[in-house]
Formats: C-alpha cells, sequence, structure tokens
C-alpha cells in the first residue's frame, strides 16, 4: 500500500491551485489541503478593474472555482478565512489562524508550498477611509458600490502601472473624473518614453488626467494634495502603487530571503529547506536576459510555476525556464506589450545594446482596417541575440510580441527574424510581416549597411555640427519637422545632392524606410551619413507628450 504524502499550501490563488489541482492529478493518494486568508479561491484577479468599469456584467465569472468543486472533483481540502501565521521548519508544521472563529490551530506536512503572493505597498500619504486597492473580489465590490453611490463624481488613482491604468480606463468608461498621479516621469514604466507615448495620448484623450514627477503629499477628506501643491478633488481613492512579496512567515521561518525581496528559491522551486516550496508572487524568479535574481508578479508564470512545483514533488520535474516577464496591457484603443528588458533597464545597468524601432502596417495597407505598429528591439551588438522587444498599436500587437518572446527564448538572433515563416493573408498581416521587417532592418544595423542614430542623440549631434536632413515631402515637413532641419525630398534627393552640406548628415523620414535608401544614396555619393531610427514619428513620440499612432 502506497504511503499517503501531505501536502499543504499557503495560499488559493493562482500558482497555490495550479499546484493542488497538478499534484492531485500526478498523486491521487496525495493528502492536499489550502489555506486561504480571504474569502475567495482560484478568482480571477486580472479581471477586477473591467467588473468595476462594466465590461464584466457577471461577478460570478470572476470566481472559477468554490472549495467545494475543488473538494467534489479533485478532494482538495480549501480552508477560506484561514490565515498561516507560523511555519516550525524543524518539526515540518504550520500555525494557522481561522479568522471566522477565531482560533489557531497546527497542521503536519511531509511538503510545504508557500504561495502567499504580494501584498500591497500603501505609502502613509495615501492612506485615507477614501483610499482603496484593487486586488481582492472584495476590493473589487468595495470600489463598485463606491461608484455606484449617487454622490461619487471624482477618482483619484495613484500609480499608472498596469492595474493603475486599467482602472482608469474602466472608471473613466463610466463616466467619472480620473486622474492618475505617477510617481516616474512617464506612466507605464514597462515601456520606454518614446513607446508610451501612444499610450499616454490615448488616456489623454479619452478624458483621464495624468500628473507625473510628483507624489501625494497628504489626503484630508476629499481633497489629494500633490506635492507641488496641486489640488484634486477626489470621492474615491485607488492606490496602485505597487506591491511586495507577502514573506513575513517565510522569513521568521528562516527561509532565505533573496535580494529582490522574494522567497529565495532554486532551478525547481525548493526553498533552503527542502521540504518547503515557493511559487508565485512570494517567490524570486531568474531573470533570462541577466540570469539574476528578480521579481515578476504575472498571473501566466504563477500558473506555470505552481505546476512545475506539484512535478517536483512527484518526482517529475524539470528545471524552471528563467522569466522574460513578457506583458501586455489594452487602453481604449491603444494595446501595448513587452517582453525581455527595456532601453533604460539596459542603460541604467551599463549593458551595451543596439535599439531598432519599425513602423509597419498592422496587416495590407489595400485591405480595410489596418493601423500603424509601433516595434522596438533592443539587440546585444556582439551577439545580435535580442535583449527586449516592445510593440503598441491598435491592432496585432499580442501576436507579435509573442512572436518576439518566442524568438528571444528560442535564441533566434535579430538578423534572423527576416527569416521567419509567419501567418499572411491581407485582413492579418502583410508579405513581409511586420517582425519580419524588424528583421531586414536589425540586419542592417549589424552589418553597418545602414548606421543609425537614436532619437534622443539628435539634439547634441545638431549642436556638434551635423546636418539634419528632413528626405519627406514639402507637405509632410510643413506639418512638422525637427528644429533646424533642411528639406530635401527622396525622389529629388539624386538632382539636389550638392545642396547637401558637407560633413555628418543625419538623414530621416517618416518611420525609416524613405530614410534607409536616402542613406544608401548619399553613402555612395560620398557623404558621411546616419539614419534616424524609427524616423520623424519615433522622434516625435520621445519629445512630446503628444505622439499618436496614425
Amino acid at each position: 500500500m502506497q504511503t499517503s504524502q501531505k501536502t499543504l499550501i499557503i495560499g488559493g490563488v493562482a500558482g497555490g491551485m495550479a499546484a493542488a489541482t497538478r499534484l492531485r492529478r500526478l498523486d491521487e493518494n496525495a493528502e492536499i489541503v489550502v489555506f486561504e486568508a480571504g474569502p475567495y479561491v482560484s478568482f480571477a484577479n486580472c479581471g477586477l478593474p473591467y467588473y468595476v468599469g462594466g465590461v464584466i456584467t457577471d461577478r460570478d465569472k470572476l470566481i472559477s472555482h468554490s472549495p467545494e468543486t475543488f473538494n467534489d472533483r479533485f478532494q482538495i481540502d480549501v480552508k477560506l478565512h484561514h490565515e498561516a501565521t507560523a511555519i516550525d521548519a524543524a518539526a515540518k508544521t504550520v500555525t494557522v489562524h481561522d479568522h471566522s472563529s477565531g482560533k489557531d490551530s497546527t497542521h503536519g506536512y511531509d511538503t510545504l508550498i508557500i504561495a502567499a503572493g504580494a501584498t500591497a505597498n500603501l505609502p502613509a500619504a495615501v492612506a485615507s477611509p477614501r483610499t482603496h486597492t484593487l486586488r481582492t473580489i472584495d476590493d473589487m465590490d468595495r470600489i463598485h458600490a463606491i461608484l455606484d453611490e449617487p454622490g461619487t463624481s471624482s477618482v483619484v488613482i495613484v500609480g499608472g502601472g498596469f492595474i493603475g491604468l486599467e482602472a482608469a480606463e474602466n472608471i473613466r468608461h463610466r463616466g467619472f473624473a480620473t486622474t492618475v498621479i505617477q510617481r516616474g516621469a512617464q506612466v507605464f514604466p514597462t515601456l520606454d518614453p518614446e513607446m508610451v507615448a501612444p499610450l499616454a495620448a490615448e488616456l489623454a484623450e479619452h478624458g483621464v488626467t495624468i500628473h507625473t514627477g510628483t507624489q501625494v503629499r497628504s489626503v484630508d477628506n476629499d481633497i489629494v494634495t500633490l506635492i507641488d501643491g496641486t489640488r484634486i478633488q477626489a470621492d474615491l481613492i485607488i492606490d496602485s502603487t505597487g506591491v511586495a512579496p507577502s514573506v513575513t512567515v517565510a522569513a521568521s521561518a528562516g527561509l532565505r530571503i533573496g535580494e529582490s525581496g522574494g522567497v529565495w528559491v532554486d532551478v525547481r522551486h525548493r526553498t533552503t529547506d527542502p521540504s518547503i516550496y515557493a511559487v508565485g508572487d512570494v517567490a524570486e524568479k531568474t531573470d533570462l536576459i541577466s540570469g539574476t535574481a528578480t521579481l515578476v508578479a504575472l498571473a501566466g508564470l504563477a500558473n506555470r510555476h505552481g505546476r512545475a512545483v506539484a512535478d517536483a514533488i512527484a518526482g517529475t520535474a524539470e528545471d524552471t525556464v528563467p522569466a522574460l516577464g513578457t506583458s501586455i496591457i489594452g487602453v481604449f484603443g491603444v494595446t501595448a506589450a513587452s517582453t525581455g528588458w527595456t532601453e533604460t533597464r539596459l542603460v541604467a545597468s551599463g549593458r551595451p545594446h543596439r535599439v531598432i524601432h519599425v513602423h509597419p502596417a498592422s496587416h495590407a495597407t489595400y485591405y480595410p482596417g489596418g493601423s500603424p505598429l509601433a516595434i522596438k528591439l533592443l539587440v546585444d551588438p556582439a551577439t545580435d541575440l535580442i535583449l527586449g522587444a516592445q510593440v503598441v498599436g491598435r491592432d496585432g500587437v499580442d501576436k507579435r510580441i509573442d512572436v518576439l518572446a518566442v524568438a528571444i527564448s528560442a535564441g533566434i538572433t535579430a538578423s534572423q527574424l527576416k527569416n521567419l515563416e509567419l501567418a499572411y493573408a491581407p485582413q492579418y498581416a502583410s508579405a513581409k510581416d511586420p517582425v519580419n521587417i524588424a528583421g531586414y532592418v536589425a540586419e542592417n544595423t549589424a552589418s553597418g549597411l545602414v548606421p543609425t542614430v537614436q532619437w534622443h542623440e539628435v539634439d547634441a549631434l545638431a549642436e556638434a555640427g551635423a546636418t539634419i536632413l528632413d528626405v519627406r515631402t514639402a507637405a509632410e515637413f510643413e506639418r512638422g519637422q525637427i528644429p533646424g532641419a533642411i528639406n530635401v525630398p527622396l525622389d529629388e534627393i539624386r538632382d539636389r545632392v550638392a545642396e547637401i552640406p558637407p560633413g555628418n548628415v543625419i538623414v530621416h523620414c517618416q518611420v525609416g524606410q524613405r530614410g534607409n535608401t536616402a542613406t544608401r544614396i548619399l553613402t555612395q555619393s560620398g557623404h558621411s551619413v546616419t539614419n534616424l531610427d524609427g524616423g520623424y514619428l519615433t522622434w516625435a513620440a520621445g519629445t512630446t507628450t503628444t505622439g499618436r499612432l496614425r
């Protein structure tokens, strides 16, 4: 007769329940008990803002399963309102407080999985009776009820990340005055500045007020005062300033807490105690690009790692693949996605990189409904491997970022993107897919055929004497130009090459393609030429706050 192994799981959302159900499928005899501090298990926390905004109307659809269904289908004992307060690693026990009865109990285990998630970092200045977070079903219900009150007219959201912008979109969708306060220089720091411009413009266009580079100084009744003295009326304040791993119980048990602030784990998700595992937002991840420890609070990883922990406990594990942090957000009509590292992070770390911007259409331009994409690649100049990618647009963003995430994971170089055979029909893509186009540009820059400069380098180069040559049409030039640029349209450039001053020349068009051709013409005419990567559109997005996808 097989001996029953007992596994306790602290936390009953994505990582914890993925581990529980996978372990049951692998071991019918295991005893599995889940302790969840809250009143719900296995709920769709990523859907909370959309219920608040009325996009999702059936509240019950956000609650995937109940304790009863887990017991009936999987024979998993889920205990709600049970908070793990202590772990005795030597005795292999967990002390649990039952919030319903007020009693404590002690439970033994053979293996323990910590999937306690993360807790909100509520700044002291933001704390008030009007302030709420949006992380649980109860949070959602409270916010929904406040928005339904007749006197509610204005909402301030502190923090411009995923939850902050999703909440802003949904609350504005319901007609409330909506303001976002962001401590950093831009909202959504998952993207680089020039890539976030269309997202910020879309928010502003739909009536969301954004304050960047500031923070809340105080909340007095219904007035939020910023450190610059700005006063904003707020019937409701939503704090989305970020979260920190819930490591208190793990740390008290003597488990190692990593440099990132999460519970340290090895490639099989084992903590420093081999009988204790950790997954989800509470645990460190290994970054694919650098190999260093990092925090990645994403539901996809939590589910995947929960499954991997069950495999490890059942003896069928393989080493966990490092994390890329692939993510996506939709705000009104604009979608933004990223994977790997940003240029901001690469610069901060001092890591060499090459940058590529392209602005292809989402599908064939002759087929109705297409729209521009903005794609950015960050490339290792020594290996041509992709270090990160960002895609922003109105259509086709998700499939492009997924292809690029797979390319990074598979070790496909930036130049090799040109060889990918991707699905094509005019309503879905072009014969040269946007990912292929990024590969062509990557190959040109890697080989030195078309040297480039970046939007943020233009001012310094111009001050040093470089000529800025705009090869767009005269009509395009009149609609907006880089200060100091001279205009010689591409189709006239061979006949007017004598008008171009000697010395360094920075060529640009709208998105880079005509600039590429002009660079080749002038290079072969003896000029010292670089092409402005991503063209005028990228420069405008990086140097203004009104960059839009047109």
